[in-house]
């Protein structure tokens, strides 16, 4: 693994559509790209797992911000009715908006883009990938569930890896259907010993070398996006 170099966390809000929402934003010096986290149902920009992975990608000279999906208010009521964590057109809809966020902030609007979605995020994240498929130059879905994205997949055209735990059988089921209907490349990594949420020794260490690994090789600042539907 490389070297994990800490950037300076600021704490920032960023103003999706008519709704401010707390993130994360970490900036390495001369990023190579900015990758927007869109975490799982229940979680949030706290989350343990997406930061472990936000500092390997921070090492990798990858900007991150990790954003909370819901409002405050919003994520009081979900933690008692679990009712917004899986409304995936709202949580695709704030991801979009995060995305045009971005593109309007003058220190941030050049940096190619890719989004690292976690379980119902990714989802969200393949739907806000279909949306604005001029800012998103790659997708990683961590445990995701793309298949409730399925009708998005065919206009996603970020190259898009799939890693899956390989002890999370019915996930790794998902996860081949909806890679039938992306027409982007896409990889999906199996990560043996692993199973949903990736807390066997090593395994979120894989999880998180792939994603860099990744998101390197895709955001580029010379990257042509091409229409992958051939």
């Amino acid at each position: 693994m490389s070297h994990i170099v800490k950037p300076s966390v600021a704490e920032i809000m960023v103003q999706a559509g008519e709704v401010g929402l707390p993130a994360f934003l970490a900036q390495p010096g001369s990023a190579r790209g900015l990758v927007v986290f869109v975490h799982g149902s229940g979680s949030s920009r706290f989350s343990s797992r997406n930061r472990y992975v936000a500092e390997v990608l921070n090492g990798g000279g990858l900007g991150t911000l990790l954003f909370d999906l819901l409002t405050p208010d919003e994520h009081a009521v979900d933690t008692i009715t679990a009712e917004f964590r899986f409304d995936i057109p709202l949580l695709g809809q704030r991801t979009v908006a995060t995305l045009d966020w971005l593109a309007e902030q003058s220190r941030l609007n050049d940096l190619p883009v890719g989004l690292f979605g976690a379980s119902t995020g990714a989802a969200a994240a393949l739907n806000a990938a279909a949306e604005r498929p001029d800012q998103v130059g790659a997708v990683v879905s961590r445990g995701g569930r793309p298949d409730l994205a399925m009708t998005a997949l065919p206009r996603v055209r970020a190259p898009t890896l799939l890693i899956v735990g390989g002890n999370d059988e019915p996930v790794i089921g998902m996860n081949e259907e909806a890679a039938r209907h992306l027409r982007a490349p896409w990889e999906l990594a199996i990560v043996e010993g692993a199973t949903h949420l990736f807390e066997e020794p090593g395994t979120l260490e894989q999880v998180a070398e792939l994603a860099r690994d990744w998101f390197l090789r895709y955001l580029s600042a010379n990257i042509v996006m091409m229409d992958f539907h051939t």
